[in-house]
């Protein structure tokens, strides 16, 4: 099953088109994107079989299709390239170590936008991460990793924009709140229910600049894997219905470059995952955005 908000309203996307959920489904199920994990398995049940009718709708109003979930988590260093393009920058050498429990933080929810929607700079140090992103479609608490999967509701395209200065400054670094600014976290452009996929531990995903290629990867590459992070975290706080996990980012991104690139005015960051679909998100000034600042973020 593939599922988006248009206008605010729930849909079923249906190939290159989509229907709306609430008349698709005469009633049963609701138009608000906030209920739609209530029941959802009764959703999952009714569209393996139904054959939507109603006007079909254009793809191109699709908006975020998670607008409010209750947590919002992030995953740091879940990528070895990842790990590793950060100790070269840092002058470590030889082998890297692997953390032994997953990098946790959260990201606020109100930092959560649409596939198509602007990001709007704060300062001149804000940079791309491409992630796949899980939603979680039951309660999750003290969840075995065999039975991780089927906590999930679908999968989704996201980006976790950091600003690094904020990200990174201090003797305890402020990950949730470089992290957090309004429009650094695209989602969607659909949620895809696992069934879809013939695999859904190994995924391709990527993001281009400009058209330029940024990152590029497979989520069979994750140090810690979908079923793991579902249950370290659900030991720790149940998940809920809705709840949104980004999984983390392979190598590629902006800050360890030489020199360093970072997302300007008048970019257009494109993000995709196989097999799910493609982000457009272009990139503005935001307010207090000066084109003259230091890269070290003063004004």
């Amino acid at each position: 099953m593939r599922l988006g908000v248009i206008a605010n309203r729930l849909v079923l996307i249906d190939k290159d088109t989509a229907v709306d959920l609430e008349q698709a489904s005469k009633g049963r199920f609701p138009a608000d994107p906030e209920r739609v994990f209530d029941t959802w398995d009764a959703l999952v049940e009714w569209a393996a079989t139904a054959e939507p009718e109603g006007e079909r709708l254009p793809l191109d109003g699709l908006q975020n299709p998670v607008p409010a979930p209750r947590q919002v988590f992030g995953i740091g260093a879940n990528y070895r390239d990842h790990l590793e393009e950060a100790a070269r920058a840092q002058g470590h050498e030889g082998e890297i170590p692997v953390p032994e429990a997953p990098l946790i933080f959260t990201k606020f929810r109100t930092s959560l936008t649409g596939p198509y929607d602007a990001i709007p700079l704060p300062t001149r140090n804000v940079d791309w991460e491409v992630e796949l992103v899980v939603v979680i479609g039951r309660h999750a608490e003290r969840v075995a990793e065999k039975d991780a999967w089927s906590h999930v509701a679908a999968l989704t395209v996201g980006q976790d924009i950091s600003e690094r200065v904020m990200q990174l400054a201090g003797i305890a670094p402020q990950f949730s709140m470089g992290k957090s600014f309004p429009g650094f976290g695209p989602i969607g452009p659909v949620l895809v229910t696992p069934d879809e996929f013939d695999d859904p531990d190994d995924l391709e995903i990527g993001c281009s600049l400009g058209g330029q290629v940024m990152q590029t990867g497979r989520t069979s590459d994750l140090i810690f894997s979908i079923p793991e992070l579902i249950s370290y975290i659900s030991e720790v706080c149940p998940l809920l219905p809705g709840d949104v996990i980004f999984t983390g980012t392979p190598a590629g991104v902006g800050v360890f470059r030489k020199p360093p690139v970072f997302l300007q005015p008048g970019d257009t960051l494109v993000t995709w995952v196989k097999g799910i679909g493609e982000l457009h998100n272009p990139v503005t000034a935001g307010p207090g955005y000066s084109a003259t600042a230091d890269q070290n973020g003063d004004k």
